[in-house]
């Protein structure tokens, strides 16, 4: 008897979810899944002013990317991250997502994102739940060894200058920093880095 292929969609928020059932699946479009302590968290693929600030933040990490690959060898939008020690499947996705590695120079073609793990996270808040980037990602990336930030490009005030928030890894917290809309981020972990938190710049 021939397997029902499953299909998904935001009705399915909450709902248990196994590794089994999300192979061969279907998803409808327009929303992004992530599985979350085994259960699906689902939402709506971001608006413009958030695209517009994900896109701007992007290009700035891919060009300190292409000038420093010994540092950053990769920056996508479409990573995921195995979260260890969760009770059930945890894997978040990440607005955009930092790899030490060039994830070119993997030799197998059936590589997958379990077998890689970024150092440097990022979320775009503008229309989306908060609770999501300020509260659930908060513990869920420190629980990840290879990431040493995570950063909130908030701009729920104002889209077009936005806030950043900081959190570099210390031990077993973060320590946070804000970088107000207007002023420049530097930070030990991408050397020779600087971040006008300015989207038109």
């Amino acid at each position: 008897m021939a397997a029902v292929q499953l299909k998904f969609g935001p009705a399915d928020h909450g709902r248990p979810v196994t590794e089994e059932e999300l192979e061969g699946a279907e998803y409808e479009e327009g929303y992004k899944y992530e599985i979350i302590d085994g259960e699906f968290y689902v939402s709506p693929l971001p608006n413009l002013p958030e695209n517009r600030l994900e896109r701007w933040l992007r290009r700035k990490l891919e060009q300190y990317a292409d000038e420093h690959p010994e540092i950053c060898g990769w920056v996508t939008s479409k990573g995921r991250v195995f979260v260890p020690d969760r009770p059930e499947l945890t894997v978040p996705e990440p607005d955009l997502a930092g790899y030490r590695e060039n994830l070119d120079d993997l030799e197998d073609d059936d590589s997958n994102w379990r077998e890689v793990s970024p150092f440097i996270v990022t979320e775009v808040l503008v229309d989306s739940d908060p609770e999501k980037d300020l509260v659930r990602n908060v513990e869920l990336y420190l629980q990840v060894p290879s990431i040493k930030e995570y950063w909130i490009l908030d701009g729920r005030d104002n889209a077009r200058q936005p806030i950043l928030i900081a959190r570099r890894r210390y031990g077993s917290r973060w320590l946070i920093q804000e970088v107000p809309y207007g002023e420049t981020y530097r930070t030990p972990t991408l050397p020779g880095f600087e971040l006008l938190i300015d989207p038109r710049k």
